[in-house]
């Protein structure tokens, strides 16, 4: 299943070139994906279903259709974000890995769905830089936001006892690093904030604070969206989730949110317990 993946990254990678290469490469991995398996039928009419409404949500002429394809976008987004949806089988990349001493285990999917989320939130939804000088503009606003996000996430974290410091570098470091940043991070900021947040601070335009009250819902939400994890879990998301949405605010770019997230979750895995101490 690997080249499945591998186009589907790419895929990823291509939306910033500006070039309908991503949507052959997204094809290419569709088609690899139902050769090896990963891929079953139901899986291709969800994703062709979302491509279709998240088109239609970014283009429709009339005001009151692109409201109702936004909330079907935001549905079907979620569904196949949280693997609600029939026809994928996301493989195991690392099994049951206990990372440090008294660390809790760690198993890491690649999910087809969520990456394919985020592919398709990019590619018709999101703000994104124009180019290598915009992107240093937004990389110097953003860096503030960065520390600022990931000491006060990982300082509540070892205030809860939720994890500690120890500094590691295992060898499935940069294949955790490469899934999470594409199959999981990517999509997790195109939704929340590329599309969720961005939409919410338009239609809050005329509101005093609206663009506060767009930062705190999507970092609200994308707490309750980790609930499952326990409330504490939830807890420390709603502190990241803040920093990814101010990042996000200060640039309106995605690269801002994804670049906070994925510095984060490298510190966490790198610097501390990973994903956390072991009760």
């Amino acid at each position: 299943m690997l080249i499945t993946f591998v186009l589907l990254a790419l895929a990823i990678a291509a939306v910033w070139y500006r070039l309908p290469l991503w949507a052959g490469l997204f094809v290419a991995a569709i088609v690899s994906g139902l050769v090896t398996g990963a891929l079953h039928p139901p899986a291709v009419i969800a994703l062709a279903a979302l491509g279709g409404v998240a088109w239609l949500a970014g283009t429709a002429s009339r005001k009151s259709m692109r409201i109702v394809f936004g909330i079907l976008t935001a549905l079907l987004a979620f569904a196949l974000a949280i693997h609600k949806l029939p026809g994928f089988s996301n493989p195991v990349v690392i099994a049951g890995a206990v990372l440090s001493p008294g660390a809790a285990q760690f198993t890491q999917y690649a999910n087809f769905d969520k990456g394919a989320v985020g592919l398709v939130l990019l590619a018709f939804i999101c703000s994104r830089v124009a180019g290598w000088a915009e992107l240093g503009g937004v990389v110097s606003k953003t860096w503030p936001v960065l520390l600022v996000t990931v000491a006060a996430v990982m300082a509540f974290a070892m205030g809860a006892g939720f994890v500690r410091p120890e500094f590691k570098l295992p060898q499935v470091t940069p294949l955790f690093l490469v899934v999470n940043l594409f199959f999981t991070v990517i999509a997790e900021e195109a939704f929340f904030r590329g599309f969720l947040q961005a939409r919410l601070a338009s239609a809050l335009a005329g509101v005093r604070h609206g663009a506060r009250i767009a930062v705190a819902c999507s970092a609200l939400l994308f707490g309750a969206a980790h609930l499952g994890g326990g409330v504490l879990y939830a807890i420390l998301a709603v502190i990241a989730g803040i920093g990814y949405a101010v990042a996000y605010q200060r640039t309106q770019r995605i690269e801002a949110a994804i670049i906070v997230h994925i510095a984060l979750n490298a510190v966490h895995f790198i610097a501390f317990t990973y994903p956390y101490i072991a009760r």
